[in-house]
């Protein structure tokens, strides 16, 4: 969760003024400031390759791009958004909500409303496909390597190691074909090291261990009742993507070695999921051209069942905003007499005071403190 002041999530759950603004950027300057808006949502969702995204309704046509150095025309033009509260002595306390570039506007050009969409900045990565084979040749390290991918289309870009002790293990040699997609192996060198990569708010592209429900944070409480969040919640279950054994291979002809893999699974006795109990025998496949020995695919393996077997259970909630979530934070939610312990999977941040606050959660742990 973006660090805010306990003053500011105590008077979440209280009247108060909310802010928000939206700045647009061009090669790095600002060209326009609190630009005017009627609606507007940011999403961030853990599932989505772009960890961000907006949308906003602009009334005024004046503002629907012609050029394409227009304010809001989709050819590296950004807008920064942040969403805040006025307290009542007049402080002012603001949360970034994300850097976006530009995709897409559209409207009526007489009377508008005009829509724009935008995405982070992991989009530039993804465009930026390989033009000739690509290689970790040279770059002994997990971090150097994806700094080396990353740069390569962004110079100037903001790599936040944030992993516990801020490890760096070696990274294997791997190669991509000319017209893979760059961030996909970004994405494959954070998973090698047990991790995930992602634009946050603050856009920088932060390396982060996955997140642990069992040991990890709690950053938030949602409850119910008086100076609780809670608006509304509903709950599923589902058996969809769960899984009690985790299969892990690695093939690399750029390293000279031999396939290896090796399956790790649930042989906990008490375990609902316990491989081979009244679950059955539910396997995922994950490979890796990083994974060069089969120490390096048990560990993958052993890693990925701790999610693997995590029950989908999923409860959705609208509750009063909170905008420094983040899409791995751990929530505590309060409801019907017990307590879970739930992950942030998707949330919806409105930025305007009439619009909704959903939050997607996955979980559902038992909350014993």
């Amino acid at each position: 969760m973006y660090p805010v002041s306990a003053r500011f999530l105590q008077t979440l759950a209280t009247s108060h003024t909310m802010l928000a603004k939206v700045d647009a950027y061009y090669n790095g300057a600002l060209a326009a400031s609190n630009i005017p808006f009627s609606a507007g949502t940011v999403t961030v969702d853990r599932g989505s390759k772009t960890r961000r995204s907006l949308s906003i309704t602009i009334p005024d046509p004046r503002y629907l791009p012609w050029e394409e150095t227009d304010l809001l025309a989709p050819y590296g033009q950004q807008l920064v958004v942040s969403r805040g509260i006025r307290y009542a002595n007049g402080d002012e306390e603001w949360v970034p909500l994300g850097t976006f570039r530009i995709n897409e506007p559209s409207g009526d050009v007489h009377t508008g409303p005009i829509t724009v969409t935008g995405t982070t900045m992991e989009s530039a990565i993804i465009d930026d496909v390989f033009r000739a084979p690509a290689t970790t040749r040279g770059y002994g390290l997990c971090v150097d390597a994806i700094e080396m991918l990353i740069r390569q289309t962004l110079p100037n870009a903001v790599i936040t190691n944030l992993t516990a002790g801020a490890r760096n293990p070696s990274c294997a040699i791997a190669t991509w074909d000319a017209g893979g997609n760059r961030w996909d192996a970004v994405a494959q060198i954070a998973t090698a090291m047990q991790a995930e990569i992602y634009v946050d708010a603050q856009n920088r592209f932060v390396i982060t261990d996955l997140p642990d429900l069992l040991n990890g944070t709690v950053s938030w409480e949602i409850g119910e009742g008086e100076g609780g969040t809670l608006i509304t919640s509903t709950r599923s279950m589902s058996r969809t993507a769960v899984y009690n054994g985790v299969l892990a291979s690695g093939e690399n002809t750029a390293s000279g070695v031999a396939p290896v893999s090796a399956l790790v699974v649930d042989d906990e006795p008490t375990s609902p999921t316990r491989w081979g109990g009244p679950f059955g025998r539910v396997t995922k496949s994950i490979s890796s051209a990083l994974w060069v020995t089969t120490g390096a695919c048990q560990a993958a393996a052993e890693y990925a069942l701790f999610d693997a077997i995590a029950p989908n259970i999923q409860p959705a909630v609208d509750s009063l905003p909170n905008p420094a979530l983040e899409g791995n934070d751990i929530v505590r939610l309060v409801i019907a007499g017990r307590k879970e312990l739930c992950l942030v999977q998707s949330l919806s941040i409105p930025l305007t005071s009439d619009g909704d606050f959903s939050l997607t959660l996955r979980g559902g742990k038992e909350d014993t403190a």
